[in-house]
């Protein structure tokens, strides 16, 4: 199969979907593989270290989509692209259609086959290709939130951790998944008196045990959260229901109850936020205020620490990827139901349920498709 490796064109997104050495061993394997020109620069990756691991570097993303039969991204295609995707083309990467119902009616339009990173689901509930990156994200939902609350930055001037003789900060983090156990690690390490809020009682038990001492674990309620809001410095939302829109948890009332220079980070926002007042928000111009709240709302955290995530998504996605170009799409999902679960928009077909109740549309089985 010839697999492109695309450039990431979303603002202020710097990684990219495989390494060097991904490229390698697809290559490897007997894959084609086509990069287009600078795409791994920004995640410290040159031209020439795609070339001598076997890639072919090609100028332009139309070629790009024009001479691959699955494309790989890091984030969803964007306006400029609908145009480019052909019919049948398998396009690999993290879509978040419930938030997205254009992109969505363009994928059908385009009657290519969409595959996502964040609704491939192993056996036991896992999301193995959405883990690594919500581990990033969750920490650094941490940092960013304890930047912000700096007094140049608009916020509060609370330090986290406190110090001797003062207290420490205070941090909610609303849901108990990959994105917040490592959010309130972070928040833990630093010192900060941490609200862990989940609804299943088993993570919250397993939880209780694997976490630090100033980790309160509660269950995650209305009342819980309009509580620990006011209490909070920083809250953290983390909610997630696989390809699904997220829930809207804090709403406008609880913000106006919030301290003075307090701050929201919405980890969630890809699927739609889980805060009433969340739009998303980019790296160049990453925060607003609503109601003496900041708020940070980017979309694509993780793209701040290209490198690291550039590595960590590689590890994830490879498997798959390989699996898909060595059995085409069809075969793919008829022997892995892992993968089969990725399925989104198939042929014209919406075929995950989650963005078919996002916006009223006909939802059909992948098993009938393949």
């Amino acid at each position: 199969m010839i697999v492109g490796i695309l450039k990431e064109i979303k603002s202020s997104e710097n990684r990219v979907s495989m390494t060097p050495a991904g490229v390698e061993v697809l290559k490897q394997k007997g894959q084609i593989v086509l990069v287009e020109r600078n795409a791994g620069v920004n995640s410290g990756f040159d031209d020439v270290e795609y070339f001598r691991a076997g890639a072919e570097i090609i100028e332009t993303a139309a070629e790009v989509f024009s001479r691959s039969e699955m494309v790989m991204h890091v984030k969803e295609p964007l306006p400029l692209e609908y145009g480019l995707i052909r019919k049948d083309q398998i396009v690999f990467t993290y879509l978040h259609l419930a938030a997205a119902e254009e992109l969505t009616r363009a994928l059908i339009h385009s009657q290519s086959v969409n595959i996502a990173y964040e609704t491939i689901q192993k056996v036991d509930g896992s999301l193995p290709l959405l883990t690594p990156m919500s581990e990033v994200a969750g920490r650094m939902a941490i940092q960013e939130g304890a930047k912000y609350l700096e007094m140049a930055q608009g916020g509060q001037g609370v330090l986290l951790g406190g110090v001797p003789g003062v207290d420490p900060g205070t941090v909610l983090v609303i849901g108990g998944g990959i994105v917040g156990t490592n959010a309130a690690k972070m928040a833990c390490g630093l010192g900060a008196k941490v609200y862990l809020l989940d609804t299943s009682l088993d993570r919250l038990r397993y939880l209780s045990d694997v976490m630090p001492s100033n980790c309160f674990l509660l269950m995650s309620t209305p009342a819980a959260i309009r509580k620990l809001v006011r209490e909070a410095d920083v809250v953290i939302g983390a909610v997630l229901i696989p390809g699904t829109k997220a829930p809207r948890l804090v709403t406008r009332d609880m913000l106006k109850t919030m301290k003075k220079g307090s701050v929201l980070v919405d980890v969630a926002i890809d699927q739609g936020g889980c805060f009433e007042t969340s739009k998303p928000t980019t790296h160049t111009d990453p925060t607003y205020v609503i109601d003496n709240v900041i708020h940070y709302c980017v979309a694509n955290m993780p793209g701040a620490v290209a490198k690291t995530s550039t590595l960590a998504l590689t590890n994830a996605t490879l498997p798959y990827a390989l699996e898909i170009a060595r059995k085409g799409w069809k075969k793919a999902m008829q022997d892995n139901p892992e993968i089969r679960a990725g399925a989104n928009v198939v042929q014209g077909h919406v075929t995950y349920g989650g963005v078919a109740e996002a916006f009223g549309l006909p939802l059909v089985d992948i098993a009938t498709l393949i």
